[in-house]
């Protein structure tokens, strides 16, 4: 195997050639660290690379499998290498939050899945870039250089988990921990042809902190569903005093995903309502994918609840989150500062939390009658690095709306969602369509991907950069 093969290899696959001692976890990390000191500067997908770091997990791990008689006790994980994005901390190892003044600020502790990500044996290769505080669905952080699609480097990767979808799009990872707070993971997925997942509500804890309004998780990124899966089994589980949580399932996700389905009923839906209707070549992976599903036997029917009354709550819990990142605003970008200006009272956040809850039990009460719902992950194909730059903030955010659309009321009723690449648009870049499940259905959910993921071969693959 040549070591682009290698680099494109899925992080499942790669935990078995480091068990069948066929490639060293220090080999392996060498290999991402080279492409990304040779390739990165044009993708700008990572705010920090612990080269030395790496190295010194990788040499330490690399010893550990050669005095390891039975490699099947290892974890699952054991020498891959991944990348943890920085909105969430890594002890020693520098936490900006996309904030420039901020990227000296090193961090004393380790989140609650970075801490489950190093017990499943990973090697973390650094941090990966977002949008400054996670706002913004293009990672174009002031004062950092802007992340690149590395399918087509004049366009964005998506954001917040930008960076974490540009570095495994581009090869310098297999898979990366992305967060979601309003299609935060599903949107770069789209952005750059991986599959993303937002888990359900409490699948993944937030220690040693919390989400008061309940919108944001994290959650995986990858190329191969199986890979989202066995990620999701890494990151998933309570920890001691989470406010939420979900038991874990009986089976393994990764395990489950591999299992028959029955018959589902799936709605499908062209549109966000009542923002608007995805355009046509939106709508074209979603038309291809009925028809898949429907010669696997699913019924389809079209169907979609109204977000109407979710729109505005949910605006006024996303400026509060950007409001309550305590950050000085003369530090912050235009935007943000815009956008935590708009906050209002106590009492009023409080009522629109409320809101979010109540129009969530109408959308969640949708899947009463179905299994799944299908529909655009964004409203209009990948946007150019800065494309909005010139526009007011007012002029952006109602721009940012009106493409990520189909994405928050997830976070709001709290349901797991994934996006799933299924083509090309006239630019060379990914097209992908959104799965929804019922509560706590992303053993369901990941079958179904996996299903359509088998009609959709996606992971052979590789941008043009991805092959130097």
């Amino acid at each position: 195997m040549n070591s682009i093969d290698l680099a494109f290899t899925s992080a499942l696959q790669q935990s078995q050639l480091i068990r069948d001692r066929a490639i060293s976890p220090l080999e392996l990390t060498e290999l991402y660290l080279e492409r990304i000191q040779r390739l990165d500067p044009q993708v700008n997908s990572f705010f920090h690379v612990a080269a030395e770091t790496a190295r010194h997990d990788a040499q330490a791990k690399t010893e550990q499998l050669a005095q390891t008689a039975d490699t099947s006790q290892l974890p699952p994980f054991f020498g891959v290498p991944t990348a943890i994005k920085d909105l969430n901390a890594v002890e020693k190892m520098p936490f900006s939050y996309g904030v420039v003044a901020q990227k000296a600020n090193i961090a004393t502790y380790d989140d609650g899945v970075v801490a489950r990500m190093k017990q499943a044996g990973f090697i973390l290769l650094g941090k990966t870039a977002t949008s400054e505080l996670g706002s913004m669905p293009f990672t174009e952080a002031p004062g950092f250089p802007p992340t690149r699609n590395p399918w087509n480097l004049d366009y964005t990767p998506g954001g917040s988990s930008g960076g974490a979808a540009a570095a495994i799009a581009a090869g310098f990872c297999s898979v990366a921990q992305g967060s979601d707070a309003g299609g935060s993971i599903r949107g770069p997925a789209f952005c750059c042809g991986l599959v993303g997942l937002k888990p359900s509500r409490g699948r993944i804890s937030h220690a040693p902190g919390g989400d008061v309004s309940g919108i944001a998780t994290n959650g995986p990124l990858g190329r191969t569903v199986a890979d989202v899966a066995a990620l999701l089994d890494v990151m998933s589980g309570y920890v001691t005093g989470d406010p939420y949580w979900l038991p874990n399932p009986e089976t393994l996700f990764l395990e489950a995903m591999r299992q028959p389905l029955p018959q589902l009923r799936v709605a499908v839906s062209m549109e966000a309502p009542p923002i608007g209707m995805a355009t046509e070549i939106c709508q074209q992976p979603i038309r291809k994918v009925v028809g898949q599903l429907e010669a696997m036997g699913h019924v389809l029917e079209p169907g979609c609840p109204d977000f109407g009354a979710l729109v505005e709550p949910f605006i006024q819990v996303w400026q509060a989150g950007v409001a309550a990142a305590g950050v000085p605003p003369q530090i912050l970008s235009p935007i943000n500062c815009w956008i935590a200006a708009q906050v209002k009272t106590t009492a009023e956040y409080i009522q629109a939390v409320r809101q979010l809850q109540f129009v969530s039990r109408q959308i969640v009460g949708f899947f009463e009658n179905y299994d799944v719902l299908l529909l655009p992950v964004y409203l209009h194909p990948v946007i150019r690095v800065g494309e909005w730059a010139d526009l007011s903030s007012e002029e952006t955010f109602e721009k940012v709306i009106q493409w990520v659309a189909p994405c928050p009321p997830f976070n709001a009723s709290g349901l797991p969602a994934i996006s799933i690449p299924v083509g090309f648009d006239p630019n060379g870049l990914p097209l992908g369509v959104q799965l929804v499940g019922k509560p706590a259905s992303e053993a369901k959910l990941l079958a179904l991907a996996a299903q359509i993921e088998a009609a959709n071969p996606w992971s052979q693959n590789r941008p043009a950069i991805a092959n130097s």
